[in-house]
């Protein structure tokens, strides 16, 4: 990397990205899961780091934690950036938390510089990006869009707990969930490590995210009949677990051969499961399992849920079990950077004397929500052997504050009304 000189205060940015990650569960770093009192205690950390930027804090009917700074035109809009500070288990210290963090840092350095937007500008810890313990992912930014469904507030978690009801605990307001969805964003920017290994091993500052693949989450019911594991003879048994054993295997396969056929980007995997009643001597009776789908194109994703619903009830059938449901829990469909902003990216990148490349991206973000109402792009930042999800997540602090000096510098073109995006 080889600029210098930048806007923003690299050392600021890492000592705030490091005492947000100490609020962990202890036993489990990095940990800090949506909905939790962990979760609640680094907002609240969050929101005194806002307030002493300078910001005017609140919590929307959906959850989101804002800062505002007021523009000298507020008629102009709202330029918004921003990420999430929830994590998976046993996550990392920068997925998330380094766009909210960088987004915090641009506010300083706009204030530290004396610079006065004419557009509002607002920071935004969105709301469970990571899937929640309601089956459900991004859910502050699908409010902010509108996609928040009464059917989805209807969701339960282990705990009985509704999802409608978790979301008024942390803040929101599920009975004014029109008042989230927003009319008034110009652009919407997010900071995020890749999470994958392409700009580490090519020596590249940032990336442009033109692409974010789309997700679907399905959960399948499998019910067999629970007998004793000790008395049931093998050829008498109806046993769900071995059935949807068979059917993670038939999941890979599946997700194999449409990837083989050059359909575009696609991935599946069967990442959650739930057996009951998961005791050792009980043959298992039901298993409920989650599949994770992702495709660059929608029509990939089609193709892939309609062989499943064909192919899965003879899997279970021949493994003495029935598919007793196949429920959609999600369908978010792809996005696309706003072609204007990711150019802006690159001029800001190209002033400041940083490589980049344009890309695109297999993991989910708040950006493909914002996307649906507003001109949005990303930028994407090096990470170690391009590994996320896990407590050795690493990225370096001058390449977090190269990828938040060139969101600064796009915030710049973008109030001087240099970019024009596609939505006019």
């Amino acid at each position: 990397m080889k600029a210098s000189n930048l806007p923003v205060d690299e050392a600021r940015l890492w000592s705030d990205l490091m005492a947000l990650a100490q609020i962990t569960e202890p036993n489990r770093p990095y940990t800090r899961r949506s909905f939790t009192p962990l979760f609640l205690e680094g907002r609240a950390w969050l929101k005194q780091r806002f307030e002493s930027a300078g910001l005017t804090t609140r919590i929307d009917a959906g959850g989101n934690l804002i800062g505002r700074r007021p523009g000298a035109k507020p008629a102009s809009g709202t330029i918004v950036i921003g990420s999430h500070s929830d994590t998976v288990p046993s996550g990392g210290r920068f997925d998330g938390t380094a766009g909210v963090l960088a987004a915090l840092e641009v506010a300083r350095a706009l204030d530290e510089r004396g610079q006065v937007l004419d557009h509002d500008l607002e920071v935004i810890d969105c709301l469970a990006e990571e899937v929640s313990a309601f089956g459900l992912s991004c859910v502050g930014s699908r409010a902010i869009a509108g996609g928040l469904s009464a059917d989805m507030l209807a969701y339960v978690g282990p705990d009985g707990e509704r999802l409608g009801d978790a979301l008024r605990r942390v803040g929101g307001d599920p009975s004014r969930l029109a008042e989230a969805k927003r009319s008034d964003i110009a652009a919407f920017l997010e900071l995020h490590i890749e999470q994958g290994p392409l700009l580490e091993s090519e020596g590249t500052d940032i990336g442009i995210v033109e692409t974010i693949a789309g997700i679907t989450r399905l959960e399948l019911t499998i019910t067999g009949r629970a007998d004793h594991a000790g008395t049931t003879p093998m050829h008498l048994r109806r046993d769900a677990l071995l059935a949807a054993a068979a059917m993670v295997s038939a999941v890979r396969d599946l997700a194999r051969d449409i990837s083989d056929r050059g359909a575009g980007y696609f991935v599946a995997t069967v990442g959650e499961m739930h057996v009951e009643p998961n005791a050792a001597n009980v043959v298992p009776g039901s298993v409920r399992l989650v599949i994770d789908a992702r495709a660059e194109r929608h029509a990939t994703m089609e193709d892939f849920v309609a062989r499943l619903r064909k192919t899965m009830p003879d899997v279970a059938a021949r493994n003495g079990a029935e598919l007793s449901a196949i429920a959609t829990l999600s369908d978010v469909l792809p996005a696309r950077g706003d072609a204007a902003l990711c150019e802006a990216l690159a001029q800001a990148a190209d002033s400041l004397g940083l490589t980049h490349r344009r890309m695109a991206s297999g993991a989910g973000h708040d950006a493909m929500h914002f996307s649906r109402i507003a001109p949005a792009a990303m930028v994407f930042t090096p990470c170690r052997g391009g590994r996320s999800h896990c407590p050795e997540e690493w990225a370096e602090p001058g390449e977090l504050a190269a990828g938040a000096a060139a969101i600064f510098g796009a915030i710049l073109a973008i109030d001087r009304g240099a970019v024009k995006n596609e939505r006019g």
